[in-house]
């Protein structure tokens, strides 16, 4: 019984598939990063790449505040600056602001980020001067600080009326059930900043540690910008306004507009400049520069990085960068062939001898992503982020993408090498 012979596909035929694979999937991805997929339909709904990825405040528009904590000296300073970012996250969090960030900007230092916001001046008013907060007796003494309010939030009364309820600390439940008890029939009020911004009579002992503010006159908004107000006073520390900006969404959007255009051009110069120069290996390095810049916006769409403004030149240096590990390949490439090495062999030596250069360059590069990320604040963290993950990207095209491409294409039987090098 004669034995069937198991074919195999050869060099040329598997390089064929590979390639006419790779554009197909590189294809299908650009297709999704732009105009994403399964929207109107029954389909989990994929979001174009541009939609998914966050934009920072400089690109979109909003507020920004940087705020100096006081009393420096306290042994427990630290402690209470990241109660009190804590606090200010939590709180514009409840207000509806998800998006807003709090960072703590050097020692004594906070920065507070709102993007999107409709009426920044609204914000401002209600997180531009937090000040501690108290409940005085109609004498003018203080019962009890606002630190000791735990939260404050709208609610309404038994007749279905607006309210602000809140509540406290153990401590500040043991205060206020005492302080009520002393001011029966009488009135207590609220001051912010030493402006009266509540009073109310006592009717009845509050024990349980919570209670509600009522008066006839309250609407719906009045209780939502008493009980932010409320809340805006329940800080360890006190802090003082250093700057306040805001930025037009209009602006930012112009920005983001042309530096993207600037960004397009940049590149379609450099691939231009890559085939000329280098020729196949030129084309190889415009594919891998393609992929690329699809993984760089894939991955900071799935992160949910926010995209600053000098994130974009982050993503473009990173772009550079990219290309200079390619030069630094086909120069290798070039110098093993000028000696008289086969293609194949001046590829894999070519890479071979790249490749620590190529590790090297990049690694520090990733040692000052990482510095600028973990001391930096705002834009400065957002540079850093998309320069670090552009960097590891480049890497991994230059190493392997680059790579398989050259090797797929001297597999299609192109050994001319004067196609690859001149």
């Amino acid at each position: 019984m004669a034995k069937k012979s198991v074919k195999t596909k050869n060099p040329r035929t598997r390089a064929i598939v590979s390639l006419v694979a790779i554009v197909i999937v590189v294809a299908v991805a650009a297709y999704l990063a732009l105009f994403g997929f399964g929207k109107g339909t029954m389909i989990h709904y994929l979001k174009p790449w541009g939609e998914a990825i966050s934009l920072g405040l400089d690109l979109r528009g909003g507020v920004y505040t940087v705020y100096q904590a006081e009393n420096t000296d306290d042994p427990e300073f630290e402690s209470k600056m990241d109660s009190t970012v804590s606090i200010l996250t939590s709180r514009l969090t409840r207000q509806g602001f998800t998006e807003a960030t709090v960072t703590r900007q050097g020692s004594d230092r906070i920065r507070v980020e709102i993007p999107n916001v409709s009426d920044p001046n609204e914000i401002l008013r209600i997180i531009g001067t937090p000040a501690q907060l108290y409940f005085v007796d109609e004498s003018g003494n203080i019962l009890m600080e606002g630190s000791m309010v735990k939260n404050a939030f709208p609610s309404q009364d038994e007749n279905g009326q607006p309210c602000v309820g809140f509540e406290l600390t153990d401590e500040g439940a043991r205060i206020f059930a005492e302080a009520t008890a002393a001011n029966l029939g009488k009135t207590i009020s609220i001051t912010l900043d030493g402006e009266t911004i509540s009073t109310a009579t006592v009717n009845t002992v509050i024990a349980g540690g919570s209670g509600q503010i009522t008066s006839s006159s309250f609407t719906a908004d009045d209780v939502k910008n008493l009980s932010t107000l409320i809340l805006s006073g329940a800080l360890p520390l006190n802090l003082t306004q250093l700057e306040v900006s805001a930025i037009s969404a209009t602006l930012g959007v112009e920005a983001l507009d042309r530096a993207v255009q600037a960004g397009i051009i940049g590149v379609i110069l450099v691939m231009l400049f890559m085939i000329l120069r280098y020729r196949l290996c030129g084309v190889v390095a415009d594919i891998a520069l393609t992929i690329y810049v699809m993984i760089v916006v894939l991955l900071l769409a799935l992160t949910g990085a926010q995209l600053t403004l000098p994130g974009v030149a982050g993503i473009i240096l990173g772009i550079g960068m990219a290309v200079d590990a390619n030069v630094v390949i086909f120069e290798r490439i070039r110098e093993e062939s000028a000696v008289g090495r086969p293609l194949s062999s001046s590829i894999r030596k070519g890479f071979s001898n790249a490749l620590s250069a190529i590790v090297d360059a990049n690694v520090t590069t990733i040692i000052a992503a990482v510095v600028l990320y973990a001391f930096g604040t705002g834009t400065v963290r957002g540079f850093a982020l998309t320069l670090g993950i552009g960097v590891v990207t480049s890497m991994f095209t230059a190493i392997f993408v680059t790579h398989k491409l050259l090797d797929l294409f001297a597999d299609l039987g192109i050994r001319n090498q004067k196609l690859y090098v001149r």
